[in-house]
């Protein structure tokens, strides 16, 4: 145990000090993830950092989506004591005020890629509902998560452009999620895990929306197992700050998605509600595919929480116009979309969505099915 700055805030939550967590599950992590868009389809910026003090590892990136170029910068390095200290390379994040600001950035950097940001809240942070899952009898993933959505002031430069952010058109969501959580660090042997997901018949479907409009959020969360049978959910609409109007639960969500030929990527999104009368149409703008070159794919290269040294910064860029490099990044699909209520107003949101192995109820009846 070593004391580090954090420990002089009278937040403990166990006896030990802050660099230790309370269980010893090697996935666990503490994470911030930001999204950043202009209300358009120019661009989709797309960064985060996590901790993972049972492995000893921070890391962090940047992923772009810019015509037809997905670019990466990515920075990993040991731990420490420190977990204040949430920069990593180039990359960090600083909490200015709680659940209302943070600035993130990414330095200059032989990639061409960088940012100066500053997101400011546009409704309290809404906290999820706890996933809990158990894989026979070994407890997965227990998370808890924030969510909120925004507006960004600052500026971005990818390759030879520079955008100027500015809050009147610049929106975006943010979340921070901590807990235990499979994918995070280096595989384990499947062992007696690959009992309960035979291959063949696993699937995992799930989509998290945060919706932004002028004076509120529509949040939907949904996880579905290869049956539909729902495992997790939330629908609500939360006010933004100064609206003296109560958070409204909206009941069950239920999904009509048209798929892409020949892809599982969303075409259109209709969303309903079991204790409302609102239909929500959801029209993707632009694509971030997040699987390339995040960490979010664990690859031999790179993983979430893989050790790669006490300091490895790397730049990644996909040419998505060569169906190779296209096919690499598919699976986890952050879609910036256009989003109309059937009570008239337009907001804007970021649709993310996996439609992973096996998903009967759209015909996806094995893993390498895709839409007619």
């Amino acid at each position: 145990m070593t004391i580090s700055a954090m420990d002089d805030f009278l937040a403990h939550q166990t006896p030990e000090t802050f660099d230790h967590v309370y269980c010893g599950d090697r996935t666990f992590y503490d994470r911030y993830y930001f999204n950043c868009h202009p209300s358009a389809d120019d661009i989709f910026l797309i960064t985060g950092m996590g901790q993972y003090p049972n492995l000893g590892v921070t890391d962090a990136f940047v992923a772009i989506s810019h015509g037809t170029t997905h670019s990466v910068v990515r920075a990993s390095r040991e731990l420490g004591s420190d977990r204040l200290n949430t920069s990593v390379g180039p990359l960090g994040v600083e909490v200015l005020e709680g659940l209302r600001r943070l600035r993130v950035w990414c330095e200059p950097n032989e990639w061409n890629l960088d940012f100066e940001l500053e997101f400011s809240g546009a409704v309290p942070a809404l906290e999820e509902p706890v996933t809990l899952r158990r894989t026979g009898n070994r407890l997965t993933e227990h998370t808890t998560r924030f969510a909120q959505v925004g507006t960004w002031q600052g500026r971005i430069r990818v390759g030879d452009k520079t955008y100027e952010v500015t809050p009147d058109r610049w929106q975006g969501a943010r979340d921070h999620s901590w807990g235990v959580r499979p994918n995070t660090g280096e595989p384990e042997p499947e062992g007696i895990k690959a009992k309960y997901r035979p291959q063949g018949t696993f699937g995992h479907f799930h989509n998290w929306i945060p919706m932004q409009f002028d004076d509120f959020m529509i949040k939907v969360y949904f996880d579905e197992d290869a049956q539909g049978n729902r495992m997790l959910e939330e629908a609500v609409k939360v006010p933004r700050f100064g609206i003296d109007e109560p958070v409204i639960h909206l009941g069950s969500p239920k999904h009509e998605i048209t798929w892409k030929s020949g892809t599982r990527e969303i075409a259109q999104t209709v969303l309903t509600f079991a204790h409302s009368d609102l239909r929500v149409v959801g029209t993707p703008l632009r694509t971030n595919y997040l699987l390339g070159g995040s960490g979010y794919r664990p690859a031999e290269d790179w993983g979430l929480g893989h050790y790669r040294g006490a300091l490895k910064v790397e730049g990644l860029s996909f040419d998505l116009k060569d169906p190779a490099q296209f096919a690499r990044v598919q699976g986890l699909n952050e879609m910036l979309c256009r989003w109309e209520l059937s009570s008239g107003e337009i907001g804007y949101g970021m649709h993310e969505n996996v439609c992973a192995g096996v998903y009967a109820p759209y015909g996806f009846e094995s893993p390498s099915d895709v839409a007619p």
